[in-house]
């Protein structure tokens, strides 16, 4: 990099907080920094043109888990855990809102349904079944039932008659809340830049020495909010999960309203407006959507068409018009990772597929940890 003495003057010195990522654990963390540090220097560093992991390439889901995902959690979490992961993403998604504004968010409270296939019987009757024990479990938080089952309204194929109706559950645009995420911290005297991939960091007596290209700085502290590209940083306690999606063109007379679940979550599909966004499918090939690469794989995309054509829009035509992916942060358990790594270097990661409930959450508590 050829910089100028005004280029580094203004942006790489004397900075007191660098960010790498500018998602949304990134953006949420420097304004909880700005709050608490009203006069210091915030840089945030972004590899992409946009927020390169997930945050502006999700299905635009306000959601906590369906039953059959919070259940199969249960086999690997204790219940304190379970709820504990539910009150946090709740509670994330509460201050998502109050942050940003619903307006902002383009919020939509459709409330969200999971549905089973025909095929799947276990799974159905152990979600019915067990419905009463989850809703009593997440009662202290809620303080009523989340979960209820209702007969499908949708025409929906080859699935069990009941769905099961979370009333919690809403839409949002994330295109539209990163925008205004971007802009508030605009606003806020918080330094964005895009196109710099950290190469190398190093603490010294100062702080920290960041490199990229042919250049370095030093930032009093460093902190990391990169989510899925964060396995060696965290000594692979964190795995990329690809996550592929499609959307259709506009459906005439589409009645089709909410947010979708199938399969413990690895499948969902909401409306946008007249259209079907529909993505999942990496439990078809975990170990090649274990990949911070992204891409569309032919097993997949055809798999969410058969879906659709079967399913969800067994009676009408429809034509797809945009295919795309991005990249979840996941591991062996689903509590995110907040720590300090060493004496000036920090991270939040490992969002479990959730970032849009708890990324404003674990970007506060990582600009907590600094002190």
């Amino acid at each position: 990099m050829n910089l100028s003495y005004w280029e580094i003057k203004n942006w790489f010195a004397n900075v007191d907080y660098t960010i790498v990522g500018s998602g949304i654990v990134g953006l949420h963390c420097a304004l909880a920094l700005r709050e608490k540090y009203p006069n210091s220097k915030i840089l945030v560093l972004e590899k992409g043109i946009l927020p390169q992991g997930a945050s502006t390439k999700n299905a635009g889901f306000a959601c906590f888990g369906s039953v059959s995902e919070i259940l199969d959690d249960l086999k690997s979490h204790s219940e304190e855990e379970v709820i504990q992961l539910i009150r946090k993403r709740w509670n994330g998604l509460q201050l998502l809102r109050k942050n940003l504004g619903d307006s902002a968010l383009d919020f939509k409270p459709f409330g969200g349904y999971e549905l089973f296939l025909k095929e799947d019987e276990s799974s159905y009757s152990e979600c019915l079944q067990r419905l009463p024990f989850v809703n009593e479990i997440l009662k202290p938080i809620f303080r009523n039932d989340v979960f209820n089952k209702e007969v499908d309204r949708f025409d929906f194929k080859n699935i069990h008659e009941y769905l099961i109706f979370n009333p919690f559950e809403a839409q949002i645009d994330t295109g539209k809340m990163m925008n205004a995420l971007l802009q508030k911290a605009i606003a806020n005297n918080i330094m964005i830049l895009n196109h710099i991939e950290v190469a190398a960091f190093h603490e010294n007596n100062i702080g920290v020495q960041i490199s990229f290209d042919d250049f370095s700085f030093i930032s009093k502290k460093l902190l990391f909010a990169t989510n899925g590209f964060a396995q060696k940083l965290t000594n692979n306690q964190v795995k990329p999960a690809r996550a592929q999606v499609l959307i259709t063109e506009p459906i005439p007379n589409l009645d089709i309203k909410g947010t979708f679940h199938l399969d413990k979550g690895y499948y969902y599909f909401r409306n946008i407006y007249d259209r079907i966004l529909f993505g999942g499918g990496r439990n078809l090939d975990f170990s090649g959507e274990t990949t911070t690469e992204f891409g569309e794989t032919e097993l997949i995309q055809n798999h969410l068409e058969k879906l659709l054509k079967e399913v969800i829009l067994p009676d009408t035509d429809f034509k797809i018009a945009h295919r795309w992916s991005g990249i979840m942060g996941m591991g062996s358990s689903k509590n995110p990772i907040v720590e300090q790594i060493s004496d000036n270097v920090f991270c939040g990661v490992r969002l479990g597929g959730m970032g849009v409930a708890i990324g404003s959450l674990i970007g506060k508590e990582l600009a907590d940890l600094v002190q």
